[in-house]
């Protein structure tokens, strides 16, 4: 029987991009024949983000795409919960519904939990020699600054915690107790997945196709200062 990946995509004011991303996921091989099952969740978008995921999922009648709404705007982390609450493969992938990250790379993700290495794998934008769009140094600063205040109290030496490619055990994410509804989502899980007793995680290099603000990046200075409140919370006055 073949295995399944479920790939989690949490979608806001995406009706330009949408389908350039599907198209993308649907072209992908994964390795050992692995299925694919793709979990859209709409977070109340104000365009017609619904309407081109309709549109694409009457066209490609073929591809097993769950489409999941919420009635009201609630975030980036609560329309990631509830793609992963719906997921049903062996694996689970977070992507982004913009171009910033390439479903091609799926395999490189996959590669070290086939071999039985890895529980937990995350995709690196700082390991390898891939592709980097070059953008936003006090971002690149930023991200790096976390991920080390990250690291100091989840004993963790990883290189990018605030990725969006992180791939799990699907029995292990569900079995989670996540509550960020925005951009903590990373913070979170990197914390709570940490204190999973025997929990093996690896990094691999992968590579970034960064947004401009005015190509529709959403994330701002208000967020990184979120991450250093759920850090600190999740690390250390609530770690259940």
């Amino acid at each position: 029987m073949s295995q399944k990946l479920s790939i989690i995509i949490p979608a806001y004011n995406e009706e330009k991009t949408i389908h350039l991303i599907l198209n993308r996921v649907k072209a992908v091989q994964l390795m050992n024949n692995i299925q694919k099952e793709i979990i859209i969740t709409n977070d109340c978008s104000s365009d017609d983000t619904e309407g081109a995921i309709k549109s694409y999922i009457a066209a490609n009648p073929e591809l097993n795409i769950r489409y999941l709404a919420h009635e009201f705007n609630k975030g980036k982390g609560a329309a990631l919960h509830t793609g992963i609450e719906h997921a049903t493969g062996d694996f689970l992938v977070i992507q982004d519904a913009d171009l910033e990250y390439d479903p091609e790379e799926y395999n490189i993700l996959l590669k070290p939990m086939l071999d039985g290495f890895a529980d937990v794998v995350y995709g690196s934008r700082f390991l390898g020699g891939k592709p980097h769009r070059i953008l936003f140094y006090w971002h690149s600063r930023g991200n790096k600054w976390l991920t080390g205040l990250s690291n100091m109290f989840t004993n963790l030496n990883l290189t990018d915690m605030e990725t969006c490619y992180k791939l799990f055990k699907t029995e292990l994410i569900q079995s989670l107790s996540l509550r960020e509804n925005r951009f903590g989502f990373e913070p979170e899980v990197t914390a709570k997945m940490s204190r999973i007793p025997n929990v093996r995680i690896y990094e691999v290099g992968i590579s970034y196709y960064g947004r401009t603000y005015e190509e529709g990046k959403k994330i701002g200075w208000k967020d990184g200062f979120r991450a250093i409140y759920c850090i600190l919370k999740y690390n250390i006055f609530s770690r259940k």
